[in-house]
């Protein structure tokens, strides 16, 4: 497979799971709409609900449904405490796990945040042809997670392959 040499604009929804935060007091998913649209991507949506295992499974669904958006970014609930439900709401909807994200964010985690990187539940995978992707709450992480690996594999021109490139085949039978 070979990278695209144009830029190939990508529409992500981001949804943060928080039963503390609001829209307006959301610095996480704040700044991941602005380090989408900074590198030319569209937001498909946003929207902050609380930590609701169904609630975030009719949301993200509602989302792969949509042939329009490409990719669902979520923020919070991938944590170790009782109301903490993202992966177990998410895996069930995954046709494919990419289990090389979560290992890769542990371990450029572990390089700032050493062994707290442990409590790191992130998951990434493939829904109807949409990527999703499972961070955790904190704005380092998400910048981590953007900075790190979304960012290039977002860009077409990211060589040897990137996940725009593969887009076209994502729903073959």
């Amino acid at each position: 497979m070979t990278a695209q040499s144009d830029f190939i604009p990508l529409s992500i929804a981001v949804l943060t799971v928080s039963d503390s935060r609001t829209l307006e007091t959301d610095s996480s998913g704040a700044y991941l709409l602005e380090a989408l649209q900074s590198e030319g991507h569209f937001v498909h949506q946003r929207d902050l609900i609380t930590d609701d295992i169904y609630r975030l499974r009719a949301v993200v669904s509602n989302w792969i449904a949509d042939p329009d958006c490409h990719g669902v970014i979520i923020t919070g609930g991938t944590g170790f405490t009782g109301r903490d439900s993202t992966p177990e709401a998410i895996e069930p909807l995954l046709d494919k796990l990419m289990p090389g994200f979560g290992e890769l964010f542990r371990a450029i985690s572990f390089e700032e945040i050493a062994t707290s990187s442990l409590q790191s539940r992130t998951l990434a995978g493939l829904a109807n042809g949409t990527f999703v992707f499972c961070l955790p709450g904190s704005t380092g992480a998400c910048r981590t997670a953007w900075e790190k690996l979304l960012r290039a594999q977002f860009d077409a021109r990211t060589k040897p392959c990137n996940l725009v490139g593969l887009r076209p085949r994502l729903l073959e039978g």
